[in-house]
């Protein structure tokens, strides 16, 4: 059974440090970012000596707000009281603010790219543009100004990736990838003069796409049958990827009734896959995905007190849905992790919650086995589970894919940092710390091949240190 939603707590003020900071009035908005994360936002804030109020006022200087578009913003905004004569009123402000806040114990300047407010549209992008060519160089939000234009190049990525040409694969996602980190909109191709991964084609899918609304590449590709059938069919099917689905496309199958009658031997994996694929098909909301991770760190913390669930992939990055849900287990003790998975699982599969898990044990417990360049996939131990997801009384139950993934608590920054994503945003990071550092990055550590030494970490912030990158929070990491 799922917990019940607990009340949220009153706060005694005298339980937090003095304000630090009296020119700062910060008030958090509870829509879209929950009243269990605000609570928990709001006394991180006053135990860091910020002032933060539980009820918005005109003594209010910075509104925080999370997923919420500029133009929600600015309808919450009117909404409220009027500010006072000669008062410029609150600044609007995404979640970067405060979380860059927080990470540097003080008030961070505020800057374009957290305001919330509506610009004054502009003709072109503020001159010069700085890009650096990397994504783990530069924050990028879940929401931003180019979503068709980056959205059109994706199709085209996982086209190239169906069809095995890494090449342009990796070339599409790096110019959509800078699309999304633009701070305003493309209205004309002469903006993107000097901006990093912006090869012929992808200017040219780009140009036709400002000229006609449309691009006649990306739709042919959207409708044709074999995107189709890889898309939104064969690769949505739990063990599937793109090279199996590849080959049933080439073997003439079409449909999933194809799947279940033509292919002799299917996995475990695919086998549960179909069996509850139209659940599966469907997004996870986010409040499915921590309701989740509640029922899981219940377990986790009976079977061993002091041990720790996060909520990481997209759900950590900000996403309001998503296909999966990626929980990462650690103790803060070296070693008391270790058989702690097995016995989750049995009291989780008592509790009539697994319709399937396929266990993974750890291959290697030691992570100096970085010295391999080659090596980027992580050996945690770990449950791929398909998970029955209570409903309220009346409703049927929903089958979610879940992964949960065991770190030691040395390797655990890694891990967390691994599996937060975004996929492109990982493979730029590995790429610069070997290109730019020298230095082998992957989901177990850091290596420094001179040396022939691991570079320790206790949370993500040292690991952006060490390879001389600002830290970027996971919400800004949707590259």
């Amino acid at each position: 059974m799922l917990p019940r939603r607990r009340r949220a707590r009153v706060e005694d003020p005298s339980n937090f440090s003095e304000v630090r900071f009296p020119g700062v009035t910060i008030y958090l908005v509870e829509p879209r970012m929950g009243r269990s994360r605000r609570a928990f936002l709001t006394r991180l804030a006053r135990s860091k000596g910020f002032h933060v109020l539980d009820a918005y006022s005109s003594a209010v200087t910075h509104v925080v707000m999370e997923q919420t578009s500029a133009q929600e913003a600015i309808c919450w905004q009117e909404s409220r009281a009027a500010p006072a004569p000669g008062c410029a009123g609150p600044a609007l402000l995404d979640i970067s603010w405060f979380t860059e806040s927080m990470a540097a114990g003080q008030p961070v300047p505020v800057e374009g790219r957290h305001c919330l407010e509506v610009a004054v549209p502009r003709k072109g992008l503020p001159s010069p543009v700085r890009m650096p060519p990397y994504a783990c160089q530069r924050p990028t939000p879940l929401t931003h100004h180019n979503t068709s234009l980056s959205e059109a190049l994706e199709v085209l990525a996982e086209a190239a990736g169906f069809e095995g040409r890494e090449g342009c694969l990796l070339a599409f996602c790096r110019a959509a990838s800078v699309l999304k980190a633009l701070p305003c909109q493309v209205t004309a191709l002469s903006q993107l003069q000097g901006l990093p991964n912006f090869g012929e084609h992808s200017r040219r899918v780009i140009q036709e796409l400002l000229e006609h609304g449309v691009c006649e590449e990306v739709e042919r590709v959207r409708r044709s049958e074999r995107y189709q059938s890889m898309k939104q069919l064969f690769t949505q099917i739990f063990g599937v990827g793109v090279r199996t689905a590849d080959r049933w496309y080439r073997e003439g199958l079409r449909t999933l009734d194809d799947v279940r009658g033509r292919v002799p031997r299917l996995t475990g994996q695919q086998q549960a896959g179909l069996r509850h694929h139209q659940d599966l098909s469907m997004p996870v909301q986010r409040p499915d995905a921590e309701a989740l991770q509640q029922v899981v760190e219940t377990v986790v913390v009976q079977a061993l007190p002091g041990a720790t669930v996060t909520l990481a992939g997209g759900f950590r990055r900000g996403k309001l849905q998503g296909h999966d849900v990626d929980l990462l287990i650690t103790h803060p003790q070296e070693g008391q992790e270790a058989g702690l998975l097995p016995r989750v699982m049995c009291s989780l599969q008592q509790q009539g919650l697994v319709l399937y898990q396929q266990h993974q044990l750890s291959r290697s417990r030691d992570p100096t086995h970085l010295t391999r360049r080659s090596h980027t996939m992580d050996t945690f131990e770990r449950s791929f589970c398909i998970f029955r997801l209570p409903r309220p009384p009346g409703a049927t139950w929903k089958a979610v894919r879940v992964d949960l993934v065991v770190a030691p608590i040395s390797q655990f920054p890694f891990a967390l940092l691994g599996w937060t994503g975004s996929k492109h945003f990982e493979r730029e990071l590995r790429q610069f710390s070997r290109k730019e550092r020298g230095l082998w990055l992957n989901s177990h550590g850091l290596f420094d091949p001179e040396q022939k030494a691991l570079l320790r970490a206790a949370a993500e912030e040292d690991v952006f240190r060490h390879l001389g990158l600002a830290y970027l929070p996971p919400e800004q990491r949707n590259a």
